[in-house]
C-alpha cells in the first residue's frame, strides 16, 4: 500500500517531464568544468555473445568491431533475457520489477497484470537518463524500437526526448514497417513526437533508423549543446531479413553446421581473451545433431544463418553511415558510443505461430531475407550465436543474460581493452550521467518520489582506476518468467525452468566455468545456501510474484493473443457469425416443431 500511494502521489508531477522540463524549478546538477560528450547509443536486438567479430564471431561487423576496439569491451556484462526488461533498466538505471517492466507484457500472466512492478510499461515514477540528460540541456534523440510503454504519458516526447520517432511494440517487418511479425497486437503502433507517425510504405529498418537519426542531428547543428541519441534497432530479432547483396556473401560459410560454429567461435573467444582458457561447452537439449539432417533441411537451416549473418552485417554497414556522418560534421572525437544488445539470441521455433505465419510470410528455402519473408534462427543456430554460454533468449543461463557490450570515445581508454568485472545494464545511466557531469536523482526528483538508480557507474572501470564497480559479497539479483539468478562476486546461483532446466538451483563459478558447466553446490554448500538467501531476500525487496502453476512463456503468449489481438481484429465477425448460427439454430428448432 504504501508504494502504492507514492506512485499515485509522484503520477502527477512525473507525466510531462519530458515536455516541460523547461519550466519545471529544479534541474539535475550539472558539475561540468570540461567539454560535455555527445552520447550515441546503439541497441542490437537478439544478438548472441560471440556475433560481434570484435567478441570472437565470424560475421562481417568492422564498423562496430573498430569502435570496440578503440575503446572497452565488457566481457561479463548482463542484461534482462528479453527486450522490454532490458531497455526499461537501461533507460532508467532501476530494476525492472521496481520499473514497471517486471515482464514482457506479452508474456505476462493475467494474475500478474497491473500489481506493483508489472504495469507492462514504465511507471510513473521512475525517471528517464534522456530526461536528466535533457533538463541539464542536452539535445535528445530516439529512433527505432521503444517497447516500454505507448501510454501517452509514457511515449518518449514526455520521457525526455526532443525528436523521435519510435516502434512501441516488441517488433514488426523489416521491409514493411506496418506487417506484423506475430498476432500481439491488432497493428503495428509508430509514433513520432508523440503522434501516430506516417510510415513509409516500405523501408530497410536499419537504414531508416540511422537515416533519421542523422537528421534529427543535422537539424539542430547549430545549437552549441551536446546530443543524446539511442538508436534502438530490429536487427536480429525475427523476421531476420536482409538485403540479398548480404545474403550471398554468406552463402556456404555455415556448411559445417551449428555445433562446429559454436566450437570455432569458443576458439576465438578464448585467443580474444573475452572468456578464460580452459571454458567448456555444453550441448543444450534443444540442440539437434546437424548431421542427422536431411541434405534439404540442411540447406533451409544453412540459409537461416546465411539471412542472420548479413541482418548483422547491414545493421553494422548503417552504425558506419552514422559513424562516417559524425566524422564528417566534426562531432565524432567528442562523442561516446554504447553498444549492446538487449539480451541473447532466439531460440524459439516459432511452432505454435506457423498457421498465422503461414497466411502472412514465405519460409522457402531460396528467397529467405527477401521482402515477404521470414527467417527463423532457431535454437541450434542460437546455442552458436551464444557460444561458449548455455541458454539462450527468455532463460536465465548465461547465454540469454550476457551479451555483448563496449564503451568507446572521450574519457575511455586508459583501462584494460577487455573488461571482465561484472557488469550489468542498470550500470548504463549512472555511467552515461557521469560522463555528461550530471548527478543523478536520489529518492526524489524536482519535488517528486522516484525509484532511486540502483546501478553503478563503470567511468573508473573506463578509466583503469578501479578494478571492479561490485565487491566480491554485494549480491545482484535477476528474475523473468520464473528464471533467475543471484550472482556474488565469481559466483552465480541459476534457476531455469524447462525446457532448458529443471526448476532447481545450480551453483557456479563464472570466473573459470561461464558456460555454466560444473556445478558446485555440493562443493560449496555454504555459499549456495547463502545464496539462495540472499535471493529470497532480493524478491521481498522488489515485490517478485511467483509464476502461476503450468506457466510457460510461450502458452501465455498465445493467451494473451487471444484477447489482445485475435478478440479485437475478429471479435465484431466472430459475434456477427455465432448471432447467424444461433438465429439458424432457432430457425431450424421451430420449423422441427411445427412438423
Amino acid at each position: 500500500m504504501k508504494r502504492s500511494s507514492k506512485m499515485s502521489a509522484a503520477a502527477a508531477l512525473l507525466l510531462g517531464w519530458g515536455a516541460c522540463a523547461g519550466s519545471m524549478a529544479a534541474s539535475p546538477v550539472v558539475a561540468s568544468a570540461a567539454q560535455r560528450p555527445n552520447i550515441v547509443v546503439l541497441v542490437a536486438d537478439d544478438w548472441g555473445f560471440t556475433d560481434l567479430g570484435a567478441f570472437g564471431g565470424e560475421i562481417d561487423t568492422p564498423h562496430l568491431d573498430a569502435l570496440a576496439k578503440r575503446g572497452m569491451r565488457f566481457s561479463n556484462f548482463h542484461v534482462a533475457a528479453s527486450c522490454s526488461p532490458t531497455r526499461s533498466m537501461l533507460l532508467t538505471g532501476v530494476d525492472n520489477h521496481r520499473n514497471g517492466v517486471g515482464n514482457l507484457r506479452e508474456a505476462m500472466p493475467t494474475e500478474h497484470l497491473g500489481k506493483p512492478g508489472y504495469q507492462g510499461s514504465l511507471a510513473p515514477n521512475v525517471v528517464t537518463v534522456a530526461s536528466l540528460l535533457q533538463d541539464s540541456g542536452y539535445r535528445t534523440y530516439i529512433a527505432g524500437k521503444w517497447n516500454v510503454g505507448s501510454e501517452p504519458y509514457n511515449l518518449p516526447n514526455r520521457r525526455g526526448f526532443d525528436k523521435s520517432i519510435v516502434q512501441g511494440d516488441t517488433g514488426s517487418d523489416n521491409w514493411e514497417p506496418v506487417k506484423q511479425y506475430l498476432p500481439h497486437l491488432p497493428q503495428v503502433y509508430w509514433y513520432e513526437d508523440g503522434k501516430t507517425a506516417n510510415m513509409p510504405a516500405e523501408y530497410y529498418s536499419s537504414q531508416y533508423f540511422v537515416d533519421r537519426t542523422i537528421g534529427f542531428i543535422d537539424t539542430d547543428l547549430r545549437k552549441q549543446q551536446p546530443f543524446f541519441a539511442y538508436v534502438g534497432f530490429q536487427a536480429n530479432h525475427v523476421p531476420v531479413q536482409a538485403p540479398k547483396a548480404y545474403v550471398d556473401k554468406y552463402k556456404g560459410r555455415y556448411r559445417e553446421g551449428w555445433t562446429a560454429l559454436r566450437q570455432q567461435r569458443l576458439a576465438r573467444a578464448i585467443a580474444l581473451g573475452i572468456v578464460p582458457q580452459g571454458t567448456t561447452l555444453t550441448t543444450m537439449s534443444t540442440t539437434g545433431d546437424w548431421n542427422a539432417l536431411a541434405e534439404k533441411e540442411r540447406l533451409h537451416m544453412e540459409r537461416q544463418m546465411e539471412v542472420y549473418a548479413a541482418m548483422a552485417e547491414a545493421m553494422d554497414f548503417h552504425v558506419g553511415r552514422l559513424v562516417d556522418h559524425l566524422k564528417q560534421i566534426g562531432q565524432y572525437d567528442n562523442t561516446v558510443f554504447v553498444f549492446l544488445s538487449d539480451n541473447g539470441p532466439e531460440g524459439s521455433d516459432y511452432h505454435e505461430a506457423q498457421p498465422w505465419l503461414w497466411f502472412h510470410y514465405k519460409q522457402d528455402t531460396e528467397t529467405l531475407g527477401a521482402k515477404g519473408t521470414y527467417g527463423i534462427p532457431g535454437p541450434g543456430w542460437a546455442s552458436a550465436s551464444a557460444s561458449p554460454l548455455y541458454t539462450y533468449k527468455f532463460w536465465s543461463g548465461e547465454g540469454g543474460i550476457r551479451t555483448p557490450m563496449f564503451i568507446s570515445g572521450p574519457g575511455v581508454g586508459e583501462g584494460k581493452a577487455v573488461q571482465g568485472a561484472l557488469t550489468h545494464v542498470t550500470d548504463i545511466a549512472p555511467t552515461l550521467l557521469e560522463l555528461a557531469h550530471v548527478e543523478a536523482p536520489g529518492a526524489n526528483y524536482q519535488g517528486a518520489a522516484v525509484e532511486p538508480l540502483v546501478g553503478h557507474s563503470l567511468l573508473g572501470l573506463l578509466q583503469g582506476s578501479v578494478a571492479a564497480v561490485r565487491g566480491p559479497e554485494q549480491p545482484l539479483g535477476y528474475e523473468l518468467s520464473g528464471n533467475a539468478a543471484l550472482f556474488k562476486g565469481s559466483l552465480k546461483l541459476v534457476r531455469n525452468m524447462p525446457p532448458l532446466g529443471d526448476g532447481l538451483w545450480h551453483l557456479y563459478d563464472l570466473s573459470t566455468d561461464p558456460g555454466e558447466t560444473q556445478d558446485l553446490g555440493a562443493k560449496l554448500a555454504q555459499e549456495f545456501a547463502a545464496m539462495q538467501l540472499d535471493y529470497a531476500h532480493y524478491e521481498k525487496t522488489n515485490q517478485v510474484l511467483p509464476m502461476p502453476d503450468g506457466y510457460t512463456p510461450q502458452r501465455q503468449v498465445f493467451i494473451n493473443a487471444i484477447w489482445r489481438y485475435w478478440l479485437p481484429v475478429f471479435g465484431k465477425q466472430a459475434a456477427a457469425i455465432l448471432i447467424g448460427l444461433l438465429a439458424l439454430l432457432a430457425w431450424w428448432f421451430v420449423r422441427r416443431r411445427r412438423t
